[in-house]
């Protein structure tokens, strides 16, 4: 079951953004060959006459909407590269358009539900660097060095993104404002301000403040994307700490199993808040200027914009053909790294 599960949320996560890629290229004129959930071979496929072919496929790790002219083989009338340099970037940018969306209204639910994790201190450790500069259980942290804080999750990260770094804490206690500045203390287990909280502890909302709250919702997600990216380049963390499809779900369902103790609320409350994360994260990487993705195709067709000429179609393909394989290459490291980190 919890392998079902976790197939059924990374599904709608790809099915989301290739719907995005979909109806735009609809709405353009531009000729959609296929529209598939999974790669390889064909498990089911239901083609209207002379229209769109829809298709299930083996591997449910990913998805397709195959345009006509996508990669430059095709012109005429229908096909990718027939119609606007700017038409053409909106069907590109689509795809992680509608990922954040996607979790935009998933935000919603788990907000107007049971609220956001609102940056209260709870406990402030005796003698810790935070009570000697004045810290105290109960204040609510409105910013850390400049940076505006609205979750508990900002706090709690904060030290993994930024480790030893000197914070300056602007806190909220009975109304009125103060500011504290900061130094971690090196532990055993890393740095720390000796300052405790929870995500758990929630403020509800009101409808405006709930919508207000799922946009900064996915802002944290895609900021946290962002930054565990920058630890990756800069060598921080290394291709270990990455995961792939195959570890992905092994997350979602072990998620799920140990969600179940709690109640089938908090089932789909924990799976809604993996199916955000991702969905974020995915429209994330999406945008990076890396070819095959979207974000490396949205290169070619800005250059393509300000050049007022377009790039030849066939050197951009064999550009996006050699970064897909490189891509395919680097996805299964990730997977054989999965499956010995599940087997182990």
């Amino acid at each position: 079951m919890k392998i079902l599960v976790a197939l059924l949320v990374f599904s709608l996560i790809i099915i989301i953004h290739e719907l995005g890629h979909f109806l735009l290229a609809k709405k353009n004129g531009i000729t959609v060959v296929e529209f598939s959930l999974g790669m390889g071979p064909r498990l089911l496929s239901v083609q209207p006459r002379g229209g769109t072919r829809y298709s299930l496929k083996l591997l449910p790790l990913g998805g397709s909407c195959l345009m006509l002219g996508e990669d430059g083989e095709e012109e005429g009338e229908g096909a990718f590269g027939s119609r606007s340099v700017w038409a053409r970037i909106a069907v590109i940018a689509a795809g992680p358009l509608f990922n954040f969306l996607l979790a935009f209204v998933l935000s919603i639910f788990i907000i107007g539900t049971i609220g956001y994790d609102a940056p209260v201190l709870l406990s402030v450790a005796e003698g810790s660097p935070a009570q000697e500069a004045g810290l105290q259980a109960g204040d609510r942290i409105v910013r850390m060095n400049g940076k505006r804080i609205r979750l508990y999750r900002q706090v709690s990260d904060y030290g993994i993104f930024h480790p030893g770094k000197t914070v300056a804490f602007q806190y909220e206690r009975e109304g009125e404002l103060y500011e504290a500045v900061v130094t971690p203390e090196k532990t055993e287990e890393g740095y720390r301000f000796g300052i405790g909280g929870s995500v758990n502890y929630r403020q509800k909302t009101n409808p405006v403040e709930t919508l207000g709250y799922s946009a900064y919702e996915v802002y944290y997600w895609i900021d946290t994307t962002i930054q565990s990216l920058r630890l990756l380049v800069t060598g921080n963390v290394g291709l270990e700490d990455v995961s792939g499809p195959v570890g992905v779900v092994n997350v979602i369902g072990e998620t799920y199993e140990q969600s179940q103790s709690d109640g089938a609320l908090y089932v789909w409350l924990n799976m809604l808040n993996i199916a955000i994360l991702l969905s974020a994260n995915l429209g994330v990487v999406n945008l990076l200027p890396i070819p095959a993705l979207d974000g490396g195709r949205l290169v070619f067709l800005f250059l393509e914009a300000a050049r007022r000429k377009r790039i030849s179609p066939d050197l951009e393909a064999r550009i996006h053909f050699t970064g897909l394989m490189l891509l395919m290459f680097l996805m299964l490291v990730v997977m054989f790294s999965d499956v010995g980190k599940i087997l182990s």
